[in-house]
């Protein structure tokens, strides 16, 4: 029996034609499928912009609640105002042994000092509180002095202690700059930052895109960096390229 050739060549032919047409078919409705759900998506962020806006900034505050841990840890920069009376609080309410308050000099003292002193008219006593002075003008930098006196302490649970819309972004740094200890975030309130409506007021909509371009330069930019560079010592203090503080 004589095969032809020509008449199984047209037979592949038609069988790849087939197969190829089904898998663009398949391609075809898999991208057709992704643009839907794209346009779905940017219909749903037209039609609900403000519940997209208010959750970006809802995010930055992290707030979690107590429990028992290790130590207080207060971030400077709000010696005499909510930050340090809610580390305050958590510490009368014995929630760890003591709260470490943290920050740069001011006008030549501690910042702790002068918050152990505000804190003490309000009648919180005084051996509640230590002093943990450090020359730096960032999170980062903060971190990166703190990581050496958590371990000297051997300290495995803190409560972090700071400001309402900065909570989030402290307690990326602080986890990534202190490995090994786990931050519960305790944010105190501001009265300069509005979750609801952010972007109608000048100062919420500042502190808004300043605390997401800082998340972004320390997951992308200076936690990286630090990594490669290998080094145990101090971690890159700076994100913003104007050589703004990242507090």
């Amino acid at each position: 029996m004589e095969v032809d050739p020509a008449r199984n060549m047209r037979i592949v032919r038609i069988r790849s034609s087939n197969g190829g047409t089904t898998a663009n078919r398949g391609v075809g409705l898999w991208t057709a499928g992704i643009l839907v759900l794209f346009a779905a998506l940017l219909a749903l962020a037209a039609i609900r912009w403000q519940t997209v806006l208010t959750c970006l900034a809802g995010f930055l505050v992290d707030t979690q609640p107590p429990q028992r841990a290790d130590l207080i840890v207060v971030l400077g920069g709000d010696f005499w105002g909510p930050r340090v009376v809610t580390g305050a609080e958590l510490a009368k309410q014995h929630y760890a042994p003591v709260a470490l308050l943290s920050g740069p000099p001011f006008q030549g003292r501690p910042q702790g000092e002068m918050a152990i002193d505000f804190l003490a008219q309000k009648g919180y006593a005084r051996d509640l509180f230590e002093v943990f002075s450090s020359a730096a003008q960032s999170t980062i930098a903060e971190a990166n002095d703190l990581r050496g006196e958590l371990a000297r302490r051997h300290v495995k649970r803190v409560l972090l202690v700071t400001t309402s819309y900065h909570s989030r972004r402290a307690k990326i740094v602080l986890t990534l700059f202190c490995p090994g200890v786990q931050f519960i975030s305790i944010p105190s309130p501001d009265l300069h930052f509005h979750v609801a409506e952010w972007w109608k007021d000048d100062k919420s909509r500042t502190l808004f895109f300043s605390e997401w371009s800082k998340i972004f330069g320390t997951v992308f930019l200076s936690y990286p960096r630090y990594l490669i560079s290998g080094s145990n010592g101090s971690a890159p203090s700076a994100v913003a390229k104007d050589g703004s503080r990242l507090r």
